[in-house]
């Protein structure tokens, strides 16, 4: 029996980094205030476009990865005393404060300073689009996305987790933007090239909400979408795709590079030969010398 009439929402998962190590954190605690005011506004805006838009925000640092705001958190419970504020959005800015703070709370004094568990809380996306996905009444459709905001460097310690996410999220149809506060994200780049997202290094922090929300700007040629759910960015004149850095990151020291050896086995990637693969453990041949090219000799005259 065919079902006619579904409905159509978005669900918009926010990654939002909260590593301690980030310059917004440790040197600027101010601009992290400000990170989150945005946040906050444009989780707002996210509810506003259509009444059945869900939201989801995912913290993580290099310890671990939580849930800051989900479906548990959609309970609206009247106060009447927003000053004239709608429920919704005075409910969602009050439990992303209180939850993040106990995230940050929970965050031990001896963290160990390594990269962000990005891939990770990506995951962790993923699986909770899937769990809304399968709880959609018969007939309804869901546009769904992440997007990424953080401040630190790029990791490619985590290679294999972000290029395990990146293939699911685009056999699942699901986007993901990227929004970097301080430096350039290679591998995060690839991720919204491969998924179809955008990807923003943000120029001002000061600026954020306006980079988050819907607009251009015609000196500095950049575009900001990450406000409308995917199906209208086909609608949107946007500038054109920038350079993506593909270099892939070797399983023997975790760093990019632009030549290297590949095993035929497993498809793993070595800056340096190795008789063995060390994720497989095939044999290969030591490479010998190249082949010399004989001379030719001159006729002689």
């Amino acid at each position: 029996m065919a079902v006619y009439g579904g409905e159509e929402r978005s669900l918009l998962v926010i990654v939002f980094d909260v590593h301690p190590c980030q310059k917004i954190i440790t040197n600027h605690q101010h601009r992290f205030h400000q990170v989150l005011e945005a946040v906050i506004a444009f989780c707002n805006g996210h509810l506003l476009m259509k009444p059945d838009n869900k939201l989801a925000i995912i913290g993580c640092h290099s310890g671990s990865s939580d849930y800051i705001f989900s479906d548990k958190d959609y309970s609206v419970v009247p106060t009447g005393i927003n000053d004239g504020q709608y429920e919704l959005f005075a409910h969602v800015e009050k439990c992303i404060r209180k939850n993040i703070k106990q995230f940050l709370a929970k965050m031990p004094s001896n963290l160990p300073v390594g990269e962000s568990l990005l891939a990770g809380a990506c995951a962790m996306g993923l699986c909770y689009i899937q769990r809304m996905k399968r709880e959609l009444p018969i007939g309804d459709k869901m546009n769904s996305r992440i997007l990424v905001l953080t401040g630190s460097s790029d990791s490619a310690s985590q290679y294999m987790n972000y290029m395990n996410v990146f293939f699911t999220a685009q056999k699942e149809n699901v986007v993901i933007d990227v929004c970097t506060l301080e430096y350039d994200q290679g591998l995060l780049q690839q991720g919204c090239d491969i998924t179809g997202g955008a990807y923003l290094k943000t120029p001002q922090q000061q600026g954020l909400l306006q980079y988050l929300m819907v607009g251009s700007n015609p000196s500095t040629n950049i575009c900001w979408v990450f406000l409308p759910e995917p199906p209208l960015r086909k609608k949107l004149v946007l500038p054109p795709p920038v350079k993506v850095d593909y270099r892939a990151a070797c399983f023997c020291h975790r760093q990019l590079i632009d030549i290297g050896y590949v095993c035929s086995i497993c498809l793993s990637i070595f800056c340096k030969f190795s008789p063995i693969c060390t994720t497989c453990h095939a044999l290969f041949k030591t490479p010998g010398p190249p082949p010399s090219k004989s001379k030719k000799k001159k006729p002689k005259m």
